[in-house]
Order: C-alpha cells, then sequence, then structure tokens
C-alpha cells in the first residue's frame, strides 16, 4: 500500500514538474514570440536596401498599442508575462524603424526634411529622422501618463483604455494590407513574416483563453488572425511569383 502511494506521489511530482516547465516555456514565448516575425522582415531589408514594401505604420500600430497596454497594466495587473511582452515589442518596432529611417535617408535624394516638430500632418508618420519617431513616442508617452494619472481611479477609464490597446493592436496587419492593395504587390513584404504574425496570433489567442485573461485579449487575437488571412489571400491574388521571391 505504501508502495502504491509512494508511487501516486512521484506521478503526481513528475507531473506538476511537467506542467511547470510547459508554463515556463510557453510565457517565454509570450515574451519572445511576438518580436520573432519581424527578423524576416529586418532581414530582407537589410538585404534589400529598401524599405518600400514594408508599411512602416506597422511599427505604429504596435508602438500605440503597446504603450497603451502598458499603462492599461497600471489599472488593471494582467499578467506579468503580458507586460514584459509589451515592453519587448516596444523595443523591437524601435529597432525596425530606425532600419527603416537608415536605409531611406541612405536612398533620399531630396534635400527637403520633413520633422516631428514641425507638426505638419501631411508628413505624419513620415518623417526624415529616426530621433522624430523617438520624439513622438516620448511625447505620446508622456500624455498617456498624465491622463492616467488623474484617471486611474475610474473603472471605465480603465476598461476604455484595454479596449482601446488591443482593438489597435488587432489592426496591426491593416497598414500592410492597404500598403499591399495599393501597389498591387506584394512585392518587398516577407511572407515568412506574415506566416509568423499567423502562427503568433494563433498561439497567442489559445494562451489568451487558457490562462483567462480579460476578455480585451483574445477579441484582439482573433481579428488578427483573420487580417493574416486575408494578407495571405493577397500574396496569391497579386501573383504566385512574389510569392515564391519573398518565401
Amino acid at each position: 500500500m505504501a508502495d502504491v502511494k509512494s508511487h501516486s506521489f512521484l506521478s503526481e511530482m513528475g507531473s506538476d514538474s511537467a506542467w511547470s516547465l510547459l508554463s515556463w516555456v510557453a510565457s517565454l514565448l509570450m515574451v519572445f514570440g511576438g518580436a520573432a516575425p519581424y527578423i524576416p522582415q529586418y532581414r530582407d531589408i537589410q538585404k534589400s536596401g529598401s524599405a518600400e514594401g514594408f508599411s512602416t505604420h506597422v511599427c505604429l500600430v504596435m508602438l500605440v498599442a503597446n504603450i497603451l497596454r502598458l499603462f492599461f497594466w497600471f489599472g488593471k495587473h494582467f499578467e506579468l508575462t503580458l507586460l514584459w511582452q509589451s515592453i519587448v515589442l516596444i523595443i523591437t518596432m524601435l529597432a525596425l524603424l530606425h532600419l527603416c529611417c537608415t536605409v531611406q535617408s541612405s536612398s533620399r535624394m531630396s534635400t527637403s526634411r520633413h520633422l516631428f516638430t514641425d507638426f505638419d500632418p501631411r508628413y505624419f508618420w513620415a518623417w526624415s529622422r529616426f530621433l522624430d519617431y523617438i520624439q513622438f513616442c516620448l511625447t505620446f508617452t508622456v500624455l498617456c501618463l498624465l491622463i492616467t494619472y488623474l484617471l486611474i481611479d475610474s473603472e471605465l477609464y480603465v476598461e476604455s483604455l484595454g479596449f482601446s490597446a488591443v482593438l489597435i493592436e488587432a489592426m496591426l496587419g491593416m497598414p500592410q494590407l492597404l500598403q499591399n492593395f495599393k501597389n498591387k504587390s506584394t512585392a518587398g513584404m516577407s511572407v515568412k513574416m506574415v506566416l509568423l504574425w499567423t502562427l503568433g496570433d494563433i498561439f497567442k489567442t489559445t494562451y489568451f483563453i487558457i490562462n483567462a485573461t480579460p476578455v480585451q485579449f483574445w477579441i484582439c487575437g482573433t481579428v488578427q488572425i483573420c487580417i493574416d488571412i486575408a494578407i495571405f489571400f493577397q500574396v496569391f491574388i497579386y501573383g504566385q511569383g512574389d510569392h515564391e521571391k519573398y518565401m
């Protein structure tokens, strides 16, 4: 009888250890997995020396969404894993923007410069220097900080902040979708990036549901999966040649 109990205890311990390891791996994938899809796109831009086919508005969407998500955490403490994911994604977007600015400045023929401090809406998110994008992020962060400080006790504000963050993030693929539609081509876009987007969105949506995160998160994931699929349709509609080239 004692042997049976001992065996049962060891089995439970082994099961708990395996589950803990699986949870740790899942958390690690959540933190760094969101940044992984941008590695192929980063390498493609480096290799080609051009960022024409990539919509930098993807970076805008991700930066705004994840800055808002940081402040949402102060009002509603969701998992630390998702908080760290936002920090990693912000760093990733800034690195990608820095590369885009570098290749664009090296190929830019015009001497005209468009700066964030000009406050010209015609050139919003089409500035000449990486510093301008940093200035925008800092200005947006300070504005969010002030508003959140004043309204942190308002449940309506906190919930609205959360929905805004995930709704904007859900629109992640829209700039690329529109860019492809405008160009009638997927040239310059890394199909590997979109494939990793899709796999990542399926994984994280499942993670959100299993871990009972706020409803805003899994709604966001579901919308993102639909947009990812729409971009894949564009790859096939606009020609198999582009698909082969960028895979």
